[in-house]
C-alpha cells in the first residue's frame, strides 16, 4: 500500500470514529439516531422539479440521503437524494429554530434526513425546499466515496450494489429502466390475452435447454432435485391443458461458465401461444422489443456499444444456411453428408467435435463466420435438427426446423420455435439427446416421460419463445456487461 493510500485509510478510519462518537452523543441526549416513527413523505424530488409551477409556495415533506452540504453561518444549503433524483433544501436558523439548526450542523454526508418546507426558487433560480423542519431519520456510520469521483471500482460496485446505487445516478437509472422494461413486457402480453403463470423452480428433470443444472436434494422426499434451467416444459403442459396463451418471467439457473454475457442465474421470459408458429413469434418479438424501447426510452433509434441500431424498421429474416453462405462462401445446401461437412470444416479451420454431424458443423460455421455481422435486428431462421430437440421439422426439408434466434448487436436476444407436438418424434429426439449424454455431453436433454405423456393427450400447433431479460436490458441501457444489469451478480466471496 502506498503512503498516500495509507494516509487515506487512516483518514477514513478517523472519520468513521467521529461518526461513532456522534452516534454515542445522540444516544446520550436521548435523541434516536434511527427513528421508529413513520415520516410523512408527500412527494419526491422529481415531482417538485416537474410540477414546480403548480407546487410553488405549497408545503411538502421530502426525505432522502444528504449528499452535500454548504454551511454559511445562520443558513445552509443541502442536497437530498431520493429514488427520483436530487432536490436542494434551504435550512436557516430563523425557520427551523436554534436547536434544530445546531443539530443539523452535526449531521454527516450520507445521513438520511427528512425536511418539511415550502417549495420555492432561489435567487440563482434553483428549485428548492425552504425548510421549516429538518430531522435526522437514520445515522450513516460509513463515509461515502468522494462526490467528484464517485465509485469507479467495478469490483466494489458489483459487491456493494447499495453503495453503487447511492453514489452513481446512472446505476439507479439502469435499474429503474430494467423495471420499466419488465413492466412493458407484461403490459404487451397482458393486452394480447396472455396469462402470467408460475412454474416450479425445483425439478426432478431439468429440461427445455442445453445446459448443466445446479443439483440439490430434498430430504423429506429423499430425492435428488435440480434448479430449473428453463421454463419450457411446464409451460407447454399448460398449453396441453387448454390455457392457450401463457407466459412466465422467472429466474433460471445454469451451472456453466461466466462472462460479460453469462451469469449462473438470470431472468427469462418464456411464452407459448396455441394455433400459431414461429412466424407469429417473430411478429410478437418485434412488438415486445419495440414497445419496451418506446415505453422506457421514448425512441426506436438506439446506440449499443458505439453502434447505431434502428429498432423501428422491419427486422431482417435470413436462414442459417444463407447466412453461412453469405459470410463464409460455403453453401450447406450443396453438402450432402457429415463427411463432406467435416471436410469443409477442415478447409476453413472450423473446430468440430468427434460426435458432430452436419447440422452441428453448420452451426459451428455460423458462430465463426456469420454471427459477428448481425448487428441490425436479424431473425436467424431454420436451425438444423441436431441442435433443436424440441422443434418441429420443416415440412419441405426435415434436416432443418422451424426455429429462429433474434440477433441484435451480434448477440442473441430471443429463441423461438414452432413447437414439436408429435410425441413419437419427441421421444426419438430425447433418445438422441440421451445418447449424447452417454458419450459425455452433460448439457444434453434428459428424457421427460411425463412431458411425452402430456403430448400424447394432444398439444395444439403452438409457437413458443424465450427472451433473456438481462440481454434486452443491456441493449436498451447500452450496458457492456450482464453484471451491470443484475442488482446482485454472482461473485466469488472475498476471503
Amino acid at each position: 500500500m502506498s503512503e498516500l493510500e495509507t494516509q487515506h485509510t487512516e483518514d477514513l478510519s478517523e472519520q468513521v470514529r467521529i461518526r461513532r462518537e456522534k452516534l454515542a452523543s445522540l444516544v446520550a441526549e436521548n435523541k434516536d439516531p434511527f427513528v421508529h416513527v413513520k415520516y410523512p413523505v408527500s412527494c419526491h424530488s422529481k415531482d417538485i422539479h416537474v410540477k414546480f409551477e403548480e407546487m410553488e409556495g405549497t408545503e411538502v415533506c421530502i426525505a432522502g440521503r444528504m449528499m452535500s452540504r454548504r454551511i454559511m453561518g445562520k443558513a445552509s444549503f443541502c442536497d437530498i437524494a431520493d429514488r427520483e433524483g436530487k432536490i436542494q433544501s434551504y435550512i436557516s436558523k430563523a425557520e427551523v429554530g436554534e436547536e434544530s439548526y445546531a443539530d443539523f450542523k452535526h449531521f454527516d454526508i450520507g445521513d438520511i434526513i427528512g425536511v418539511k418546507g415550502i417549495v420555492f426558487k432561489t435567487q440563482k433560480g434553483e428549485i428548492s425546499v425552504k425548510a421549516s423542519e429538518v430531522v435526522l431519520l437514520s445515522k450513516s456510520l460509513q463515509v461515502l466515496p468522494e462526490k467528484f469521483h464517485g465509485l469507479k471500482d467495478q469490483e466494489i460496485r458489483y459487491r456493494q450494489r447499495y453503495l453503487d446505487l447511492i453514489v452513481n445516478p446512472e446505476t439507479k437509472d439502469t435499474f429503474l429502466k430494467r423495471s420499466g422494461i419488465i413492466k412493458s413486457i407484461r403490459n404487451t402480453l397482458d393486452s394480447l390475452g396472455y396469462i402470467e403463470v408460475e412454474t416450479p423452480v425445483l425439478q426432478t428433470i431439468p429440461g427445455g435447454a442445453a445446459a448443466r443444472p445446479f443439483n440439490t436434494y430434498h430430504n423429506t422426499l429423499d430425492l435428488p432435485m435440480h434448479l430449473r434451467i428453463s421454463l419450457e416444459l411446464p409451460l407447454k403442459r399448460l398449453i396441453v391443458g387448454g390455457l392457450e396463451k401463457v407466459y412466465e418471467i422467472g429466474r433460471v439457473f445454469r451451472n456453466e461458465g461466466m462472462s460479460i454475457r453469462h451469469n449462473p442465474e438470470f431472468t427469462l421470459l418464456e411464452l407459448y401461444e396455441a394455433y400459431t408458429d414461429y412466424h407469429g413469434m417473430m411478429d410478437l418479438c418485434e412488438k415486445i422489443i419495440r414497445n419496451a424501447a418506446m415505453d422506457v426510452l421514448g425512441m426506436l433509434q438506439i446506440t449499443y456499444c458505439g453502434k447505431e441500431i434502428d429498432l423501428g424498421k422491419p427486422f431482417e429474416r435470413i436462414t442459417m444456411v444463407d447466412a453461412v453462405k453469405k459470410y463464409s462462401g460455403v453453401d450447406f445446401n450443396q453438402i450432402n453428408s457429415t463427411e463432406e461437412a467435416k471436410k469443409a470444416a477442415k478447409e476453413h479451420d472450423v473446430e468440430v467435435d468427434a460426435h458432430f454431424t452436419k447440422g452441428d458443423i453448420l452451426n459451428a460455421f455460423f458462430e465463426k463466420f456469420a454471427e459477428e455481422h448481425l448487428m441490425e435486428p436479424t431473425f436467424l431462421m431454420d436451425y438444423p435438427i441436431e441442435i433443436s430437440p424440441l422443434t418441429k421439422k420443416k415440412p419441405d426439408n426435415p434436416e432443418y426446423t422451424e426455429r429462429f434466434e433474434l440477433f441484435i448487436g451480434a448477440r442473441e436476444h430471443a429463441n423461438a420455435y414452432s413447437e414439436l407436438n408429435d410425441p413419437i418424434d419427441q421421444r426419438k429426439r430425447f433418445e438422441h439427446q440421451e445418447a449424447l449424454r452417454a458419450i459425455g455431453d452433460d448439457e444434453a436433454n434428459m428424457i421427460d416421460e411425463d412431458f411425452i405423456l402430456s403430448l400424447e393427450y394432444g398439444m395444439p400447433p403452438t409457437g413458443g419463445m424465450g427472451i433473456g431479460i438481462e440481454r434486452l436490458v443491456m441493449l436498451l441501457t447500452d450496458s457492456v456487461s450482464i453484471r451491470d444489469v443484475l442488482l446482485f451478480p454472482t461473485m466469488k466471496p472475498v476471503q
